[in-house]
């Protein structure tokens, strides 16, 4: 089994002059004979907003501050999927204000959209909560498209058991649901997005919001919260949010908030890059650096490695070697 990989922010590297700058954010590197290097990482902008969809002519390889030629290295970007996997976790509020409101068909709807858009990229599960002490699930992470939809679509027919709400309880719960999924991974590394959609805040009071935000900043997940109706406490949500919160009072704004989300998330799931190529040295400590620059703005991202006994006839496309039995770093968010 695979262990799960936070983030460690390593640098930015500037062009000289540049006055914009992208984050790139190495999570792996991989060596191996005959000469094979490869890097997994994020880019994204100074303000922490994914850049997806680039591809391997966009980067730029050095090895101790020289240029290494495409047609020498080969370079590609390979299938990130065979060494990650990503999981999102939605945890829906069907608490008494939700169950019994007239809400219920296009939050119904709009959860089964988000988890339609995002299963092309990740693993999606879908739980409930209400004032109870466990959530509830709707549709596990092996559920697939079809069994995930209507999973969903049965939250038409929810009775809960307690109609207060316990949010942070229930966010906890879900953190647990997903780290469980994630340890168990296939894959060398696995990444976790816990989503919470909520109509109100905190009521059953089962788990004090120091004990919350304690246990947040320990996680090892993303964590991003829709909050939408006249009770919800947008400073909190943003504060549970850490990697991104969508909050209004309108209750109209529930499906395009959903749409929003999904949308981040997916450009989010775009934002990781496995960039391979065959390394032209053969003796030696080097160190590559990967660089990229989109709209005017440049960032990169390095790594050191030997070069010992390295050989020709290389392919690029052979999946990396990874070394799962690393310590995990300390979380860094954006």
């Amino acid at each position: 089994m695979g262990i799960t990989r936070t983030l460690v922010v390593l640098f930015v590297v500037l062009s000289a002059g540049c006055s914009k700058q992208l984050q790139l954010t190495k999570i792996d590197s991989s060596v191996q004979r005959p000469s094979n290097i490869a890097v997994y990482f994020t880019v994204d902008t100074a303000d922490g907003d994914p850049v997806p969809g680039l591809t391997a002519d966009k980067f730029r390889i050095y090895e101790d501050g020289s240029p290494v030629s495409v047609l020498e290295s080969k370079q590609t970007i390979l299938n990130p999927e065979v060494s990650a996997t990503h999981y999102t976790l939605l945890l829906i509020d069907m608490s008494g204000s939700v169950s019994e409101s007239d809400d219920v068909p296009v939050i119904t709807q709009s959860a089964s959209a988000f988890a339609a858009r995002i299963e092309k990229f990740q693993k999606v599960a879908v739980y409930a909560f209400d004032g109870s002490p466990q959530i509830q699930p709707i549709a596990g992470f092996g559920s697939g498209t079809g069994g995930t939809s209507s999973g969903i679509a049965r939250l038409s027919e929810y009775k809960g058991r307690d109609p207060s709400t316990n949010l942070n309880g229930a966010i906890l719960e879900g953190l647990k649901v997903l780290k469980q999924q994630m340890r168990g991974s296939s894959t060398p590394l696995s990444f976790g997005t816990l989503v919470v959609f909520t109509d109100g805040t905190d009521r059953a009071a089962r788990v004090p919001r120091d004990k919350l935000h304690d246990e947040l900043d320990k996680r090892e997940a993303d964590i991003m919260v829709i909050g939408v109706g006249a009770e919800i406490d947008g400073g909190e949500l943003r504060a549970i949010g850490r990697n991104g919160a969508i909050v209004s009072k309108d209750r109209a704004q529930i499906s395009q908030s959903f749409d929003q989300m999904a949308a981040r998330i997916e450009a989010m799931s775009k934002r990781y890059y496995l960039l391979g190529y065959c390394s032209p040295a053969r003796a030696g400590t080097h160190v590559v650096r990967v660089e990229t620059t989109v709209d005017g703005a440049t960032g990169a991202v390095e790594h050191e490695f030997k070069a010992d006994g390295f050989t020709p006839n290389c392919d690029p496309n052979r999946q990396p070697n990874f070394d799962i039995r690393r310590p995990k770093p300390p979380r860094n968010d954006s």
